[in-house]
C-alpha cells in the first residue's frame, strides 16, 4: 500500500510526521466528488423552477420596492413564496433564471405561516419543483437553498438539516410551528425560495435567519406549505381551529410505542396552555404529549393543523395524550382562529 507523508503539530506544538494511506485520501476525494455532483444535479433540476419575486409596495404611506424568491410548484404557474415578501404589494413581477419576466397576481396569503401563493400571468407551461413529505426529514440530511440573496440571482448554498419541528414567531406575532432549521446560509432575498433535499424535492420555504447568529436559518416545512396552498385554492384563505396550546415535535421512545401499540415515531409535546382557551377548559396541561386528535395519529405539529380545519371549528374533538406514562383522553372544542 502506498502512503503520503504529512507534517502535523501535536498538542505541545512539536512538529511530527504523519502518514495516511493514499487509498483513504482517494476515498475522501470520491466522497466529496459524489457530494458535489449530488448538489450540482439538484441545482440543475430545481433552478428553472426558482423565480426572483420583484414587488412594488406601499407600507406606512410610502411607496417602495422589494424583492425575494419563490418556487413554481405546478406547471400552470402556481408559486409559493413568503407573505412578508409580497405584503402590501401593488404589483408583482417574476423573473426566471433565464431572464424571462412576467407579471403575477396574488391568489392568497397566510400571515400565520408566512406563506403566500401567487399565480404567474403566462400561458406557458413552467418548470416546477415537487413538494416532499417533510415529516420524513431527519437532522443531518443534506439541505440546499436556492434563491436571490442580496439581489444575486440564482445563488446556491448547501448544508444540512440541523433540526426539525422548531417553532418560529411570524411577523404578526403568531408562532409558526413545524419549522425546519438548517445551516445552509440564507440572506435577505432568499426569503420565499426553496430548501430542497438531495432528490431535488422541496422540503421547506426559506423564511428567516437570526441576525448575528451563524448557522441558524429557518424554513417553513413543505407539509405546512402544501396545506396552506390547498386551503387557499379551496377557500381563498386558511380557516383554522385552535386548541390554545404551544407545542413542539417530540420523539416517542420505542418502549412507549411498543407498550401502547403505536406505529408513529413522534408526537407533539405541549409546552404551554393558553388561559383562557379550549385546551385549558378541557383539562390539558403543559408537559402532556398528544398522540392523537379526532382519531388521527399526531406525529408532528403539522398534523394538528390538518385535523383542525374549518369543519372542526366549534365541534368536539377527542384528544389522546400521555401524562406521566398514562394514556388519557380529553374532549376539546376548538375555536376559530381570528
Amino acid at each position: 500500500m502506498d502512503y503520503s507523508i504529512f507534517r502535523v503539530f501535536d498538542d505541545s506544538g512539536a512538529e511530527r510526521e504523519s502518514v495516511l494511506p493514499n487509498a483513504v485520501a482517494r476515498d475522501d476525494t470520491a466522497l466529496m466528488d459524489a457530494y458535489s455532483n449530488a448538489v450540482v444535479d439538484v441545482v440543475d433540476a430545481v433552478s428553472p423552477a426558482v423565480v426572483h419575486v420583484q414587488v412594488k409596495s406601499t407600507r406606512g404611506g410610502r411607496t417602495g420596492q422589494g424583492s425575494g424568491s419563490g418556487v413554481v410548484v405546478s406547471p400552470d404557474g402556481l408559486v409559493l413564496t413568503n407573505n412578508h415578501v409580497i405584503e402590501g404589494a401593488q404589483s408583482i413581477a417574476l423573473v426566471q433564471s433565464d431572464g424571462q419576466r412576467f407579471g403575477a397576481r396574488l391568489v392568497g396569503r397566510d400571515p400565520d405561516t408566512d406563506i403566500a401563493v401567487l399565480r404567474a400571468e403566462t400561458t406557458e407551461r413552467l418548470k416546477f419543483a415537487r413538494l416532499a413529505n417533510s415529516k420524513k426529514l431527519r437532522p443531518g440530511q443534506i439541505a440546499i437553498a436556492i434563491g436571490n440573496p442580496l439581489g444575486f440571482q440564482s445563488s446556491v448554498t448547501a448544508g444540512i438539516i440541523s433540526a426539525v419541528g422548531r417553532s418560529l414567531r411570524a411577523e404578526n406575532g403568531r408562532l409558526i410551528d413545524d419549522v425546519v432549521q438548517t445551516d445552509a446560509a440564507l440572506n435577505p432575498g432568499n426569503s420565499g425560495g426553496p430548501l430542497v433535499n438531495s432528490s431535488g424535492h422541496v422540503i421547506g420555504i426559506n423564511t428567516a435567519t437570526i441576525m448575528g447568529a451563524q448557522g441558524l436559518c429557518f424554513a417553513v416545512a413543505s407539509n405546512t406549505a402544501e396545506y396552506v396552498l390547498t386551503q387557499i385554492l379551496s377557500h381563498g384563505r386558511v380557516r383554522r381551529g385552535v386548541l390554545g396550546i404551544v407545542a413542539e415535535h417530540v420523539a416517542l421512545p420505542q418502549r412507549i410505542r411498543h407498550a401502547l401499540g403505536l406505529t408513529q415515531a413522534g408526537a407533539i409535546g405541549i409546552r404551554s396552555v393558553q388561559s383562557p382557551g379550549p385546551a385549558e377548559t378541557a383539562g390539558l396541561k403543559a408537559g402532556d404529549i398528544m398522540i392523537a386528535l379526532d382519531g388521527a395519529a399526531i406525529a408532528g405539529v403539522d398534523d394538528v393543523a390538518r385535523v383542525l380545519d374549518a369543519k372542526h371549528i366549534n365541534q368536539k374533538v377527542l384528544a389522546t395524550v400521555l401524562r406521566a406514562g398514562e394514556k388519557l383522553e380529553f374532549s376539546i372544542v376548538p375555536e376559530e382562529r381570528n
